[in-house]
This record gives structure tokens, C-alpha cells and sequence, in this order.
């Protein structure tokens, strides 16, 4: 019976859903077969292509050039960062899920930490929407006046619809305060996230 309660449930869930208050909500926890799969698909060209891509066609958007439809890039005052139109590209759920994957330990790779990775499911009126995310912050030094900030607050978020890659998305945000030092540009951390 127990099941069945479960079931009732989440139907009872989804149907007071909201943006802050989805129906499913569990930290990301990747399979050893999926780490493993992970691991392989650094090894391939696959990685490499994402990044040269990128690059390029940041490169385009700096330069005022026309780029890709299914590439877009964010240029605020306090938050820069691109998305990546999946559903316009050949790009599979999960090469792009290891794309996100590979994106944190980019970041991380820049003196950052892992603040949370989780995964919420929220039911639309036409699709059932995933979002997985990737939040980051950089590793700060309190003995520091002012402190160090590194790029900002990185947040990658990948989305899905009904299973199918929809965007993923990179935003860093800086803290205008005093108490920290100007913040990296978006170009030096996109020349760190495209770099070998």
C-alpha cells in the first residue's frame, strides 16, 4: 500500500508545484556506470568539440559577428555567462549532461568549490521540466581585506523537457561590495573554461 501512497503522492505534489516549490527536489548523485561513461567521454573529441565551439563562438560575440542560433551569451553589469539552445543542436542528453559535468570540474579547477548540485522536476502544462544545477562559489579567504572573489557565484543549470535536452545555461555573478575585490572578467573565465 505504501507504494501506491507514494504514487497518490507526487500526483498530489505536482499539482501545488511551483518555481520554488517543485514536485521532485534530490541532490545529483551520479551511478558508477554514469562516472565511469563520464570518464570515457573526456577522453573523446566530444569534449574538446563543446569547447572549441564555445570559444568560437564567444570569440563571434565579443567581435560583434553573427554566431550559432543555438548559442547565446549574457552581458550585465553584475552577471555575464552564455546558454547553449540544445534543442537547435545534434547534441544527446548525455553528452550534454557530461558537458554540465565537465563544466563544474572546470570551475572547481579554478579555486572554486561546490556549493550544491541538485535536480528539480516540475510538471508543465505541456512537459514534464527537469533542471539539474551546478552552483559554485570561490574558495574565499576571510584574512584577506578586501576579499578575493575570483569570477563571481558560477551557476550552471541544465534543462530538460520530457527527457529531452532543452538549454544549458552558465551565469557567473559578481558581489558589488566593498568587502571584495573586483571580481575576474567573463573573459578571463572563459578563456579558463575553453583552455586544456
Amino acid at each position: 500500500m505504501a507504494f501506491w501512497d507514494d504514487i497518490k503522492n507526487i500526483f498530489n505534489q505536482s499539482e501545488n508545484s511551483s518555481a520554488s516549490n517543485p514536485t521532485i527536489h534530490e541532490m545529483i548523485e551520479r551511478t558508477e556506470d554514469e562516472l565511469a561513461s563520464y570518464e570515457r567521454w573526456k577522453r573523446t573529441a566530444g569534449s574538446r568539440r563543446l569547447l572549441d565551439w564555445l570559444s568560437e563562438q564567444y570569440d563571434i560575440s565579443r567581435n560583434g559577428g553573427r554566431q550559432d542560433e543555438s548559442m547565446g551569451f549574457l552581458d550585465l553589469d553584475s552577471s555575464k555567462g552564455f546558454v547553449i539552445y540544445i534543442h537547435k543542436t545534434n547534441y544527446s542528453q548525455e553528452e550534454m549532461t557530461w558537458f554540465f559535468d565537465f563544466l563544474k570540474e572546470k570551475v572547481q579547477s579554478l579555486n572554486y568549490r561546490s556549493d550544491i548540485s541538485d535536480r528539480r522536476i516540475f510538471p508543465r502544462r505541456d512537459w514534464v521540466e527537469a533542471q539539474e544545477r551546478h552552483y559554485l562559489k570561490p574558495r574565499i579567504r576571510y584574512d584577506e581585506n578586501p576579499m578575493p572573489q575570483g569570477f563571481g557565484n558560477i551557476m550552471i543549470e541544465f534543462e530538460s523537457r520530457n527527457d529531452i535536452p532543452h538549454n544549458l545555461r552558465l551565469r557567473a555573478t559578481v558581489y558589488n561590495d566593498s568587502m571584495f575585490k573586483d571580481a575576474g572578467s567573463f573573459r578571463a573565465l572563459m578563456m579558463a573554461l575553453v583552455s586544456e
